[in-house]
């Protein structure tokens, strides 16, 4: 759990106990090294741990927080821990976790060359001695060797140097010395000194200190090979003594501040389902359920409300369902996957209250997290009862509440399918009536191609007998003017012909003409029969827009009749593919 930068309490510790979350430890099975019996032995002494009155005091108070004890209300302040009344076992606890939590607090801090905050340690024997490892000597060695980077100093006051390990004594900067009373003291000091500043004189020194008066002391600092004496200054102390808990209870009584309010103002149970019933072991669940507990950074884990650093865990279920649409006209088999959390789980269920989610396996945990604590679930979680019922009641409202809705066009048979858009079906319905109309007009063009192309043959027969009669006029014309003018004057200013002659001959120039009238009448009867199959031809075209023009009517109506299609599930249409508990973090 610690390396997972995890908290852990001795609840959680409980719990995980019984059912840790590894299955080895080194080579071997975790049954093999450490049978559940023998696992059990060990969660009932912890228990017995936790009922203890003697160890309830150890879970009250405020929390360990470095910052607040600095700067309480976001004022600097000065902290007093009094561990006067504990037992040795005790302080050496106590001392240990302060010290490592300003260590930890330390090394969050930017370096700085200024003090940032000093700690004040009295009586230091017993806690750095120089041949044993207690657990708090290994935080004040490290804050002796690093702290100084960070701003944090820390004053050791003893009576006795011997009682302190040279490591400590040669990373001290700053020497304020009083009098000793031993020469063993003396020595031990004089090592420490020569250890921290080689350019120490022992003698001088100790002379020094020898003929040190009451409450006077020899300031030696890292750096400087001069050392000087002072006195403190004249102060009133009536030597009281260490208070007991009691006077420490008294004194306290109108400074301690109250406890902070939890986000939002709601009172701790509020914020937990279920009130006050918590425990840190697993609740039993109905056997073949499956078990799971909800990550937190799952996408949709807020919108449950689950909290993303709670420790105590609320039950819910877990839900896939499959549905089947199904529609033989629209020719629709269309299935979708609903996935929901009913949470928190009443007694009965309300599969009305589920919410929807869109979850995957990467969602939960498999192994229960640590320090996880439990609020009892209202229903009853231990038969499968509930999870029979809730399955129930998730299918009568599904079929009640869910159906899909679809386009219909039923002049063109076409329905929308689900997840097209109105837009794609108008499209695809106008492509269809475009399909239907071209093969109506087909129809239409199919009938009339034989009128059509016969008045186009009439009108081409007759452009061509306008054009064959045209041709005739112009050659009758020209040969009445050129051949009867040549003759009749040959005839008059030649003297070759009589004058009955000349008179024939002007007969044959009026017959030439006679022809002549004869062929325009043709060619203008013919143009006349060519307007005729000209206006004919028109009129079968216009016949034929005036269908095709009816056609287009016909489909466009056709491709705008859309309607709306509910199709409705079938109890046999819904199937439940997926039923579990999922623990979630609500505080």
């Amino acid at each position: 759990a610690w390396t997972s930068g995890q908290d852990l309490d001795l609840a959680g510790l409980v719990a995980q106990v019984q059912a840790p979350p590894l299955r080895k430890l080194g080579v071997f099975e975790l049954d093999e090294f450490f049978p559940l019996a023998d696992r059990m032995k060990l969660a009932l002494r912890l228990n017995g741990l936790l009922a203890s009155p003697a160890f309830a005091a150890w879970g009250q108070g405020d929390p360990l927080d470095i910052d607040t004890l600095l700067s309480p209300g976001g004022k600097p302040g000065c902290a007093i821990i009094s561990i006067a009344h504990l037992s040795d076992e005790e302080r050496q606890l106590v001392v240990t976790l302060v010290l490592s939590k300003l260590v930890t607090w330390m090394r969050r801090q930017p370096g700085t060359d200024q003090l940032r905050a000093l700690v004040y340690f009295d009586e230091a024997m017993g806690f750095v001695p120089p041949t044993a490892a207690p657990p708090a000597k290994a935080p004040i060695l490290s804050i002796l060797k690093q702290a100084r980077a960070f701003g944090v100093g820390l004053v050791l006051a003893t009576q006795n140097p011997v009682d302190l390990d040279y490591k400590a004594l040669s990373n001290a900067g700053t020497w304020m010395i009083g009098r000793l009373q031993t020469e063993q003291d003396k020595a031990r000091l004089l090592d420490g000194l020569a250890t921290a500043n080689g350019g120490t004189d022992r003698s001088a020194m100790s002379e020094t200190i020898s003929a040190l008066d009451k409450r006077e002391f020899v300031l030696r600092q890292a750096g400087s090979d001069a050392s000087v004496t002072f006195t403190s200054r004249w102060a009133m102390s009536y030597l009281r003594g260490p208070l007991t808990r009691e006077q420490i209870s008294a004194l306290m009584a109108d400074r301690r501040p109250a406890a902070p309010a939890p986000p939002g103002g709601k009172a701790p149970e509020a914020m937990i389902p279920g009130g006050a019933d918590v425990t840190p072991v697993v609740p039993t669940i109905a056997e073949g359920v499956p078990v799971r507990w909800l990550d937190p950074a799952a996408p949709w884990a807020t919108t449950v409300g689950a909290s993303p650093t709670g420790t105590h865990y609320a039950a819910s279920v877990v839900a896939a369902i499959e549905l089947v649409f199904d529609d033989t006209r629209a020719d629709l088999r269309h299935t979708e996957q609903v996935e929901g959390v009913l949470f928190p789980i009443g007694d009965p269920p309300d599969a009305s209250k589920v919410v929807v989610v869109d979850y995957d396996e990467r969602d939960f945990w498999t192994q229960a997290p640590p320090a996880a604590t439990y609020v009892l679930p209202d229903a009853d979680a231990r038969t499968k009862a509930l999870f029979t019922t809730l399955e129930r009641e998730l299918v009568d409202h599904l079929l009640a509440s869910r159906t899909v809705t679809l386009l219909a066009n039923p002049g063109l048979k076409l329905y929308s399918r689900p997840g097209e858009t109105d837009q794609e079906f108008a499209a695809r319905c106008e492509t269809a009536a475009d399909g239907g109309a071209d093969r109506a007009a087909a129809k239409v063009a199919t009938r009339m191609e034989n009128r059509i192309r016969r008045a186009r043959d009439a009108v081409a027969a007759a452009e061509d007998r306008v054009a064959q009669a045209e041709v005739a006029q112009s050659s009758r014309r020209s040969d009445e003017l050129l051949s009867g003018a040549g003759e009749l004057l040959s005839a008059v200013f030649g003297g070759r012909r009589s004058a009955r002659s000349i008179a024939s001959k002007v007969g044959t120039v009026t017959r030439r003409r006679g022809r002549s009238s004869e062929a325009a009448q043709r060619a203008e009867s013919a143009r006349h029969r060519v307007v005729e199959n000209v206006e004919a031809l028109a009129d079968l075209e216009a016949e034929l827009a005036d269908e095709l023009a009816t056609i287009a009517e016909e489909w466009d109506a056709k491709a705008s009749a859309v309607e709306p299609l509910e199709v409705p599930l079938e109890r046999r249409d819904i199937r439940v593919t997926d039923l579990m508990l999922v623990w979630i973090p609500v505080a």
